[in-house]
């Protein structure tokens, strides 16, 4: 058994593959250095493709054959891509990998060490930067390195479920100064570069494939704290990432799965009357909170409305029906009556009125938290 187990979920991504897999083996040991009683140090790279009609397999198999690859019947989206392919992959730690991501030299040791060391940690991941950013300091040497929007120094959700990050408060993306490079232990990790040990993945059962794309690791991680892992962010790892890469931010299609899938993940997952304390609330009912949480997604769907983003309200309103009718057959985080494991990363906030009130920083809700 691996080590460390390396995944990139592949689906006609050729043109990210050509451009970052050559980094990526370059910057990856074969074998890691650890602390760990278990047998072997290796450290795989496996490419799983979700049935490429781009040529990328071919691709791969022409200029990396000694690279792993599973080749999956047809798209099942990055849940059901990563639940299939990993059943075939036998490791300690699982890292899935965004094909759009650059790692630098020595990315890999310090996820391991943090995970070695700390055992009650389920899932890390690194620092994610801008790869945009990062190619603009390389060509023209001004600038300063920022967050990537997906993940940034590690992920949080508000009071309502809205997920926002150490370096990213709705669409306001820090400038990284070094004033996230402590670990810090968060509600979710970035699906785009995660860590996860393969028993937590196991029993956990992987993704839920009725999410698809989009909102499904921050659903994981939330599962996870329920049953008593830790996610941590550990900077002193970082990557770049390009990001978009799917879907880009500004696609009704993506705002549609964000909407849709995580009002599916607060049902899924939030207390029914008991167990409201980390959103600031001595008690609460699930419905009435899902019902707001709706309710200001409308008003989300008015503003696009007068900006005549008319694609975009209809997709919050296709996302509130599919909701409804998925939530039939969700299947709910099974929890002790006392729900012993209570999730941390919950800030007892909004971000959107702190953003109206002009707080965009994560540090300065650190202090409201």
């Amino acid at each position: 058994m691996d080590k460390v187990a390396v995944v990139i979920l592949n689906w006609n991504g050729k043109a990210m593959l050509k451009e970052y897999l050559a980094p990526l083996i370059s910057h990856t040991p074969t074998c890691i250095t650890t602390n760990s009683n278990l047998k072997g140090n290796n450290v795989s790279i496996i490419i799983a493709d979700n049935n490429s009609t781009d040529g990328s397999v071919e691709w791969v198999k022409e200029n990396y054959s000694n690279i792993r690859i599973i080749e999956l019947d047809q798209n099942y989206g990055f849940t059901g891509g990563y639940n299939r392919a990993l059943q075939q992959v036998q490791a300690e730690y699982f890292i899935l990998l965004n094909s759009d991501i650059l790692v630098p030299d020595g990315w890999l040791q310090p996820l391991v060490t943090f995970m070695d060391s700390n055992k009650g940690a389920g899932i890390c991941q690194p620092k994610m930067l801008s790869l945009t950013q990062h190619l603009s300091i390389a060509n023209s040497g001004k600038g300063e390195e920022e967050f990537e929007y997906a993940g940034a120094a590690g992920g949080f959700i508000d009071r309502w479920g809205f997920p926002f990050c150490r370096g990213r408060v709705i669409s306001t993306i820090e400038k990284d100064s070094g004033q996230y490079n402590s670990p810090m232990q968060v509600f979710w990790a970035s699906g785009a570069c995660m860590m996860v040990r393969s028993s937590v993945w196991n029993n956990l059962g992987g993704l839920d494939e009725s999410f698809f794309a989009h909102m499904e690791e921050i659903d994981f991680c939330w599962r996870a704290q329920l049953s008593g892992y830790e996610v941590w962010a550990v900077p002193e790892s970082f990557v770049y990432h390009l990001g978009g890469g799917t879907l880009p931010n500004n696609s009704p299609r993506k705002l549609f799965f964000n909407y849709r899938n995580n009002l599916l993940m607060l049902y899924k997952n939030l207390p029914v009357n008991e167990g409201w304390e980390a959103f600031g609330y001595k008690k609460f009912n699930r419905d009435i909170f899902i019902f707001i949480r709706m309710c200001i997604d409308g008003l989300t769907a008015a503003v696009y409305t007068l900006q005549g983003k008319f694609s975009f309200t209809a997709a919050v309103f296709k996302a509130h029906k599919a909701y409804r009718e998925m939530k039939k057959n969700a299947v709910i985080t099974q929890l002790d009556n006392n729900r012993t494991h209570k999730p941390v990363g919950i800030a007892p906030l909004s971000i959107i009125v702190k953003k109206v009130l002009g707080v965009t920083t994560f540090s300065k809700l650190l202090k409201q938290f």
